[in-house]
């Protein structure tokens, strides 16, 4: 198989950017659920399964024409992205074990795209 292109990684590296975005706004419309049920249907929570839905096409686009097992490891990134937003948005603390972490999901997708070439 050819090597991923770059357009492939730039796709997918959207798709975990987007997708970080819907998982903020679910926790924004999940706030309402304890209101009951049928406050599901609020437009926090319909933002943030169209932006899971936006991601989930930016991720087929960019699979189509690079190697899976290089690009999906790819979409991990998107919990570098979710911890900067629930900074931001939520006031959470940025911990010594969420950094070690992410450091380990940068590793390992850093080796998975060098198994690439």
């Amino acid at each position: 198989m050819t090597p991923t292109p770059v357009s492939s990684m730039l796709l997918v590296l959207a798709a975990s950017f987007v997708g970080s975005f819907g998982a903020v706004f679910l926790k924004l419309g999940s706030a309402k659920l304890v209101d009951g049920f049928w406050h599901i249907l609020n437009p926090q929570l319909a933002a943030g399964v169209a932006l899971f839905m936006g991601s989930s096409y930016f991720f087929v686009m960019g699979i189509r024409h690079g190697e899976l097992s290089v690009l999906y490891p790819m979409v991990s990134l998107g919990y570098i992205w979710t911890l900067v937003w629930s900074r931001l948005f939520f006031k959470e603390a940025f911990t010594r074990q969420k950094f070690v972490g992410l450091a380990l999901i940068l590793l390992g997708v850093f080796f998975v795209g060098l198994g690439s070439r």
